[in-house]
């Protein structure tokens, strides 16, 4: 009598899903940034606790914008939150209510949720508990409340043992030796995007793209051939940098979150493409795996 079904991760952008999801499963999986709106698709990350077996879905940030590229990600999460057996919504201690209400709002399908009060570490527990006072007005509308902590007082179970109270007792969708649904291939490239998030300032991650051109499998290494994509000329300049520093500081970092995971070597060849205005209209979103329906 196993329990299994999906959990949606939710939340406005840099609320911290993707670090919480890389905690639960104890691997590095999900992209990570400092910068908001890194995660643009959704992804399945799998943790098995005790028999159970939890998919969460790891999604882009909610938020409002008329860029093309944002609507997909806003759609993403939007699909997450209305096919799914939980959601759980990340509310940083510090933000306003305000985001609830917006999630509330676009739970169209009143979806059972818990709430997740993230990065308290920042602050007093006098505060974690005003803040508690502040959504108790919405206590109908959410499972339970939660304060969580992934650097100290929380432990997975905290977290785990409430999830699962809420999921159907069903057969495991998946291997359970499994992490995640993703291909490697997918997981290469947005650990090369988040090397690029993390390495190139300003607006220019927001407007590149990863695209795997092969990858070969040998014994002991990996050979990863891929391409940078970028909108303009003067993006590409920045992405190499003089002498080629600013693409081999990203390859570098992307080689070592890459050999990390695999448990190999890895030897990884970065280029760098122009493809004008990518981002802003549908063929060129759908030639880099962004299927733009609506």
């Amino acid at each position: 009598m196993t329990k299994c079904g999906y959990v949606s991760v939710v939340g406005r952008p840099n609320a911290g899903k993707s670090s919480l999801l890389n905690w639960l499963v104890g691997e590095k999986i999900a992209m990570v940034s400092h910068k908001a709106n890194a995660t643009r698709k959704r992804s399945n990350i799998i943790v098995m606790h005790n028999d159970d077996q939890i998919v969460f879905i790891d999604t882009p940030g909610i938020h409002e914008t008329e860029k093309l590229l944002n609507q997909f990600m806003l759609d993403e999460a939007l699909k997450a939150m209305g096919d799914c057996d939980l959601i759980l919504f990340l509310a940083p201690i510090t933000d306003k209510v305000s985001h609830y209400e917006d999630f509330l709002v676009k739970n169209k399908k009143g979806v059972k949720h818990i709430l997740l009060l993230t990065k308290i570490d920042f602050v007093s527990n006098a505060e974690v508990l005003e803040k508690i006072k502040e959504y108790e007005k919405y206590n109908d509308k959410y499972e339970a409340i939660i304060p969580i902590s992934i650097k100290k007082q929380t432990t997975q179970a905290d977290i785990l043992n409430d999830v699962v109270k809420h999921l159907p007792v069903h057969p495991y969708l998946f291997d359970p030796e499994i992490m995640t649904t993703e291909h490697l291939r997918d997981l290469f490239k947005e650990f090369i995007r988040e090397s690029i998030f993390d390495n190139i300032s300003d607006e220019i991650p927001y407007e590149t793209d990863v695209m795997i051109n092969k990858v070969d499998e040998k014994p002991g290494v990996d050979v990863i051939k891929a391409t940078i994509i970028v909108q303009k000329g003067t993006q590409k300049g920045m992405i190499i940098g003089k002498d080629a520093t600013a693409i081999k500081r990203i390859g570098k970092d992307a080689r070592l979150k890459i050999e990390k995971l695999t448990g190999k070597k890895c030897y990884l060849e970065l280029f760098v493409s122009i493809k004008k205005g990518w981002t802003k209209n549908r063929q060129g979103l759908k030639e880099l795996g962004y299927d733009v329906t609506f």
